[in-house]
């Protein structure tokens, strides 16, 4: 089992930049894909970014494409996601998600943060 712990949230103005991080408890860390979810007002959540255990593939939704990197520091416990030129449109809660599965397909993953809020002012 793993518990997540996410920081970094905020308040931005678009074009800006923010780099969320999510701690991971537990000795197993590199054994789980890692990602991010995100849930705006009055939508359903939706997949932002993931990265793979032990290759480190990266996958991210098509709108962050070129704007959103995610990285894990494996000694770290630690999962980030850098999100640049950000938009009002990405306004949300974020979620950093574990599984041992892989995390855009197949059922939601069975591990989750609290969440963090991230606002992007226009």
């Amino acid at each position: 089992q793993v518990q997540l712990v996410e920081s970094g949230g905020g308040l931005v103005q678009a074009g800006g930049s923010l780099r969320l991080s999510c701690a991971a408890s537990g000795r197993t860390f590199s054994s789980y894909h890692m990602g991010w979810f995100r849930q705006a007002p009055g939508k359903e959540r939706e997949f932002v970014a993931s990265i793979n255990r032990g290759t480190g593939v990266t996958d991210y939704a098509d709108s962050m494409k070129g704007r959103f990197t995610i990285s894990r520091d494996n000694a770290k416990n630690t999962v980030y996601l850098q999100m640049n030129s950000l938009k009002p449109e990405d306004t949300a809660v974020y979620y950093c998600a574990a599984d041992n599965s892989p995390l855009r397909i197949g059922p939601p993953p069975n591990y989750w943060g609290q969440g963090t809020q991230v606002t992007v002012s226009s």
